[in-house]
């Protein structure tokens, strides 16, 4: 940087220029060991959960080969891995469209619901208005504490529906959850890493879902547990 009359108020540019490659270095390995962490994460979390998973997957594939239908929730970060997952399911690339919805996707839905009735039960009242026995839920949370879960997942529960969570760090009371089918904790203390690992365990479990499908299509057989 060309050096002027006016460089004695402002020391510290070029102080930073100076500095900047060590920090670019630095950025770059950080960069780096978070992406191999994740990456480790959420191979550990698929391994761990292969078994719970497949049978997971085959109880929703007959689900949907039924006629059910797939609803996703979750609050915050955990909102946007709801909406990803219920599109992925009913927009896939170049595979089976199935029936699936996200509860957050609706803001006039969320905002009379949450003023009208409480936050605490944006989820349980839409499932009441649109789940039947037979459909799936499916919740998002990284504390596993979000007591708007919990209570889509009791509600769910009492209509019949199929209930799986995703949680992390210990699993806090989505761990101990009676209402719940199915639970993936994530284990990990990061927001980001546990988030991560979730997307990945959807993501498996909506591919195999797809496989039995397709197997079923291709035999001309239904879906067997």
């Amino acid at each position: 940087m060309s050096t002027s009359g006016a460089d004695f108020l402002y020391p510290f540019i070029e102080e930073t220029e100076n500095a900047l490659e060590p920090l670019l270095t630095d950025l770059v390995a950080s960069a780096r060991s978070k992406s191999l962490d994740s990456q480790a994460l959420r191979a550990a979390t698929i391994e761990r959960f292969d078994k719970e998973l497949n049978i997971l997957a085959a109880k929703i594939a007959e689900r949907f080969d039924e006629g059910g239908r797939l609803f996703t929730f979750g609050n915050g970060g955990s909102s946007t891995d709801a909406m990803c997952t219920a599109s992925l399911f009913a927009q896939p690339p170049a595979r089976i469209p199935l029936p699936a919805r996200s509860l957050v996707a609706d803001q006039a839905i969320l905002s009379a619901l949450g003023n009208d009735v409480g936050f605490d039960l944006i989820f349980s009242r839409q499932l009441i208005a649109y789940a039947r026995p037979g459909d799936i839920a499916v919740g998002f949370s990284t504390s596993g504490n979000s007591p708007n879960l919990l209570a889509a997942f009791q509600q769910a529960k009492r209509i019949g529906v199929l209930t799986c969570g995703f949680a992390g760090y210990r699993g806090g009371a989505m761990a101990a959850c009676d209402d719940l089918d199915y639970c993936f904790v994530v284990d990990s203390d990061s927001v980001h890493r546990i988030q991560e690992a979730q997307a990945a365990l959807a993501f498996e479990l909506w591919s195999s879902v797809q496989d039995l499908l397709e197997q079923a299509c291709a035999t001309q057989d239904p879906v067997t547990k």
